[in-house]
């Protein structure tokens, strides 16, 4: 199939699915979290809130950009559903004051972990798109008392384009 055609298949069913309504928006808030969990499915990750609620997520990590996130109060409604792998749920994260717990409540587990012994941080990698335009990794970067030292967002080398039919 040429480039051409598979870019234009890629672009109409790109425009096909922006009339979809994303599954964190077909929820309103007071609905009953059984509600949520027919229509998503179980929830892969659930975590304790500190006002008695829970977060169920989700994700589509590792090879997905989407974690759907819901807030839960205490008896069982739902406060909240969001998409939380984007930009301004991300720079929400507070440098010096997070901890692993507080981005793993908040976004699930990473997509990938890995360690820098010389700068002696772990870092947390997520695969996210930004402005749905830009396929990009965002990094948490952890001293060894596990406090957020760090954040950086990267291209995503999955989503680079091939690089070895040019020449430089």
């Amino acid at each position: 199939m040429s480039k051409r055609l598979t870019a234009m298949l890629v672009c109409a069913a790109a425009f096909s699915l922006a009339g979809c309504a994303q599954p964190w928006q077909r929820f309103q808030p007071g609905e009953d979290q059984s509600a949520l969990v027919q229509r998503l499915g179980p929830p892969r990750e659930i975590y304790d809130l500190p006002n008695g609620g829970k977060r169920l997520m989700w994700p589509t990590q590792p090879m997905g950009e989407v974690t759907t996130a819901a807030d839960i109060d205490a008896a069982g409604k739902v406060v909240n559903v969001r998409q939380v792998l984007q930009a301004n749920e991300f720079y929400r994260a507070q440098i010096g004051q997070w901890t692993k717990r507080d981005v793993l409540v908040n976004f699930g587990r990473p997509e990938e972990t890995s360690y820098f012994p010389l700068m002696k941080r772990e870092v947390w990698t997520y695969r996210y798109q930004e402005d749905n335009v830009w396929y990009l990794l965002y990094n948490f970067y952890f001293d060894d008392n596990g406090i957020l030292r760090l954040t950086q967002k990267t291209p995503d080398p999955l989503h680079e384009p091939d690089r070895g039919d040019r020449m430089f």
